[in-house]
C-alpha cells in the first residue's frame, strides 16, 4: 500500500491525463466498494434459498476485494521471506468459507479491503502537499534572447539564460533579479505566509509566486537542480525512511504471524479433545482466532502517524530527513546553539555613536562612513550601511587614504587628518578616559568598539554588535517551557558570551569555541544530558550538526543545508524549533495510543473467542473497526 502510494508521487502530474490515471488512485476503494454490493447481493440470494448463485456471487466479491491483499501478501512473504497480516486475512476468509460461512469470509474480504483502501487513502493524503508542490513549478517560461521573447520549456532553461515573469506568475526555476523590485511569496518553500521583498541581485526559486511587478530573472540552476526539487525529494526520501518503532513493528510481524498460524493449528484439534467441543465449533473457534489475533491494527499504529507528521511539517517549512530523527526529537533534553547567525542576525550593526562635545553627531558619522565605504571589513560595511540609512545623503569622498592593516585606516579630507580603527591605534589611554569612559561600559555589554581621530584629538567612538534576533528570546522561552536545557557555542570573549546569552536567555553558554572544539563540547553535552540536539548555519557547522543526536539547521532557503542537518528550518524562525518538538511529541503520544490500543483490542477478542462469547462477523468488525479507529486517529496529525 505504501509503495503504491509513493510511485503515485513520484510520478510527474501531466496536464492531460486519462481515464484510466484518474481512476488508478482510487482504485482499492473501488474494488472494496464492488465486493460490498455483491456480498449484499448473495446474502439476499442466499435468503431466498437460491444458494448456488449466492456462493458464486460470494466467490467474485472474494477474488474482487480480496485480489489485491492477497496479491501484495504473497509477493511480500516471497520478497522478505516472512509471513504476513495479508496472508492470516486470506486464510481466515477461505478457512470461513470451508466450514460453509460463506457470508462471514465475504465480509472479512470486504472490511480487509476497506481497512486497506483507508490505509491508502491516508498514505495519498499525507503526500498532498508534496503532490500539491509538484504542480506548482511551471511547465513553460519565457526566455529573453536577441532582445526577442519566446516561450520556452523549463528543461530547456540553461544556467545564464534571461527569463520574463510578469506579476500573478510562478518563478519557472532557481535564479536571481537582473532587472525590476518585486515582492513575492515564498510559503511553498518557507512555509512563511508574509510575502518578501526582493531587488535586483536578491535570489528567487522555483515554485515561489511573483506578486507585485514585472522583473527579469538570470538563471543559476537547471530546472532539475532547483531548491524547489531538493525539498521534494528531500520529503519523498524522508516518507520512505523508516522509524525504529516501525522497524521493529515490521520485525516483530513476521514472529507474530508464526506464533499466530502455531497456536490455530493446535486450536484446529486441542479443544475438541480437552474441552469436548464439536469439530466444527473447533474449527470455527480457530478460524476466529486467525482473524482476531492478526497484528493489523498493530502493523498500523506507525506509519501513517509518521508520514501524516512529516507531511504536517513539510506544509510550515520544517523538513524532517526521515522518521528516526522525528522521532528522536521527542525525547530531546538538551539544546546547543551556534551564535552567529542562529541566536543573532550574524551582521553587526552600529548601536551606539558618542561623539566629543561640540561636534556633530551626523557630521562625524558622514566623515567616518566615507572613509570606511573604501574599506571591505565587516565593521567598515556596517557603519557604511548605518549612515546610509539614517542620514539619507551621498557620501563624501576623501582625498587621499591608506589602509594600515591590522590597524585601521588614515585618511585626509578638507585639511583634516582622520584615523579610524582599533582603540591602540588612536592611543590606548585617550580612548579609554574618552567621554568619561564610554568605550569601556560598551564593551562590557558586548559591543565592539570602533574608535575615529579627527587631527590627533578622538572625536567619536562608535559601538556595533551582532544583534540578537527579534524571535530568540521568543524561541528560548518556549523550548524551557518544554523543559529543555539550551546552550550557546560562540567563538568570541567570555563578556560578550556574556551578555548575548544574558540577552537571548539561554541556560548556559560556552565561550571562546573554535569550531573543531564544538565537537568536544557537544560529546560532553551528550554525555551530561542524554539526547541533544545542534542548531546551526548547516555549512561550517556541520561537525557539529553530525555529532549531536540531531542537527538542525537553520535553512533561510539554502540547499547547502539541505545536505548537512537532520531537519531544516526554511525560514531563520527559531521558534519553529519548539513546533517541531511539539510535533514529535504528539506523533509519539499518538503512536502509543495506537499500539495500546490494537493490543487491549486484540487480547479482548481472543479471550472472547476462547469464551466462546464471539461470533465470527463481531470478531471481524472488532479487528477490522480497530485498524480503522487506528488509522483515523493517526490522520489527526495532519492538522
Amino acid at each position: 500500500m505504501a509503495s503504491s502510494a509513493n510511485m503515485a508521487v513520484n510520478q510527474k502530474i501531466e496536464d492531460h491525463t486519462g481515464p484510466l490515471d484518474k481512476i488508478k488512485p482510487h482504485a482499492e476503494l473501488i474494488a472494496a466498494s464492488m465486493s460490498g454490493i455483491l456480498i449484499a447481493a448473495g446474502w439476499i440470494l442466499e435468503k431466498t434459498e437460491m444458494g448456488t448463485l449466492s456462493v458464486a456471487l460470494f466467490l467474485f466479491a472474494y477474488f474482487i476485494g480480496g485480489f489485491a491483499k492477497a496479491k501484495e501478501g504473497i509477493e511480500d512473504t516471497i520478497e522478505n521471506k516472512e509471513l504476513n497480516v495479508e496472508l492470516l486475512m486470506i486464510l481466515a476468509a477461505i478457512g470461513s468459507a470451508v466450514i460453509g460461512y460463506w457470508t462471514e469470509g465475504a465480509i472479512l474480504i470486504f472490511i480487509f479491503a476497506m481497512s486497506g483502501a483507508l490505509e491508502t487513502y491516508t498514505m495519498n493524503k499525507s503526500h498532498k502537499e508534496i503532490s500539491s508542490l509538484m504542480e506548482l513549478q511551471p511547465e513553460e517560461a519565457v526566455r529573453i534572447a536577441d532582445g526577442r521573447e519566446e516561450r520556452v520549456h523549463v528543461s530547456e532553461l540553461a544556467i545564464g539564460d534571461f527569463i520574463l515573469v510578469k506579476p500573478g506568475e510562478r518563478i519557472p526555476s532557481d535564479g536571481k533579479i537582473a532587472k525590476g523590485q518585486t515582492t513575492i511569496d515564498e510559503a511553498a518553500i518557507t512555509g512563511e505566509s508574509m510575502p518578501s521583498s526582493k531587488n535586483p541581485g536578491e535570489n528567487v526559486f522555483a515554485g515561489t509566486v511573483n506578486l507585485t511587478g514585472s522583473m527579469t530573472v538570470e538563471i543559476t540552476k537547471p530546472s532539475s537542480d532547483t531548491l524547489f526539487q531538493k525539498i521534494i525529494l528531500l520529503v519523498q526520501s524522508a516518507q520512505s525512511e523508516k522509524s525504529p518503532s516501525q522497524l521493529f513493528i515490521e520485525k516483530f510481524e513476521g514472529t507474530y504471524v508464526k506464533a499466530v498460524l502455531a497456536v490455530v493449528v493446535l486450536m484446529m484439534f486441542l479443544p475438541h479433545f480437552l474441552l469436548g467441543w464439536s469439530w466444527n465449533e473447533t474449527f470455527y473457534r480457530a478460524m476466529i482466532l486467525l482473524v482476531v489475533a492478526s497484528p493489523c491494527a498493530l502493523v498500523a499504529s506507525i506509519m501513517p502517524a509518521t508520514l501524516s507528521a512529516i507531511s504536517n511539517g513539510a506544509r510550515h517549512g520544517i523538513l524532517f530527513k526521515g522518521g528516526v530523527h522525528l522521532e528522536n526529537l521527542a525525547s530531546l533534553q538538551a539544546i546547543a546553539f551556534d551564535k552567529t547567525g542562529t541566536l543573532t542576525k550574524g551582521k553587526p550593526e552600529v548601536t551606539d555613536i558618542v561623539v566629543r562635545e561640540g561636534l556633530s553627531a551626523e557630521e562625524v558619522l558622514l566623515k567616518v562612513a566615507s572613509i570606511e565605504s573604501h574599506s571591505n571589513h565587516p565593521l567598515a560595511s556596517a557603519i557604511v550601511g548605518h549612515a546610509k540609512e539614517t542620514l539619507g545623503q551621498e557620501l563624501v569622498h576623501p582625498e587621499s587614504i591608506e589602509d594600515v592593516p591590522g590597524w585601521g585606516v588614515k585618511a585626509h579630507y578638507e585639511k583634516e587628518d582622520w584615523k579610524i580603527g582599533k582603540a591602540a591605534f588612536v592611543g590606548k589611554e585617550n580612548s579609554e578616559q574618552f567621554a568619561d569612559g564610554a568605550a569601556i561600559k560598551l564593551a562590557s555589554k558586548g559591543k565592539t568598539t570602533v574608535f575615529a581621530e579627527r587631527n590627533g584629538e578622538l572625536a567619536a567612538v562608535i559601538a556595533l554588535k551582532d544583534v540578537v534576533r527579534e524571535e530568540t528570546k521568543q524561541a528560548i522561552d518556549l523550548l524551557k517551557s518544554q523543559g529543555i536545557h539550551t546552550v550557546m557555542l560562540t567563538g568570541d570573549s567570555e563578556k560578550t558570551a556574556e551578555a548575548i546569552s544574558a540577552e537571548s536567555h539561554v541556560n548556559s553558554y560556552i565561550a571562546e569555541c573554535l569550531p573543531e572544539t564544538k565537537v568536544e563540547h557537544l560529546k560532553e553535552l551528550r554525555e551530561k544530558f542524554g539526547t541533544v540536539a545542534m542548531v546551526g548555519d548547516g555549512i561550517n557547522d556541520a561537525p557539529a550538526l553530525a555529532t549531536a543526536n540531531v542537527g538542525i539547521a537553520m535553512g533561510e532557503g539554502s540547499d547547502v543545508a539541505l545536505e548537512t542537518a537532520d531537519i531544516v528550518l526554511m525560514k531563520n524562525d527559531l521558534p519553529k524549533i519548539a513546533e517541531a518538538i511539539d510535533l514529535s511529541r504528539r506523533m509519539n503520544k499518538i503512536v502509543k495510543q495506537n499500539v495500546v490500543f490494537s493490543i487491549l483490542i486484540i487480547m479482548m477478542l481472543i479471550a472472547s473467542n476462547f469464551m466462546q462469547f464471539l461470533d465470527l462477523p463481531f470478531g471481524v468488525i472488532g479487528h477490522e473497526g480497530s485498524t480503522i479507529l487506528v488509522i483515523l486517529n493517526s490522520l489527526r496529525l495532519l492538522k
